[in-house]
């Protein structure tokens, strides 16, 4: 359960400066009821979007795979 700060002090506050808590908890919530924010609402999802996008921690390890052959052809 989220016990973190709300929106209204959260709305004030730069996106960099909120929690990776916060961050997932209200991109849940926008989630929810996106069919019926407004344009101000999407764009405020759209900020938290690209802010956890922006964060590293929130990317997953990221493998070199690299595709080797024995396969010979004569």
């Amino acid at each position: 359960m989220y016990d973190g700060r709300d929106f209204s002090e959260l709305s004030m506050t730069s996106k960099e400066q909120w929690s990776e808590e916060e961050l997932v908890h209200f991109h849940e919530c926008f989630q929810q009821i996106l069919p019926y924010l407004n344009q101000e609402g999407v764009v405020i999802y759209r900020e938290i979007l690209e802010e956890i996008k922006s964060r590293p921690s929130f990317h997953p390890n990221e493998t070199n795979w690299t595709l080797h052959s024995d396969f010979q052809t004569e």
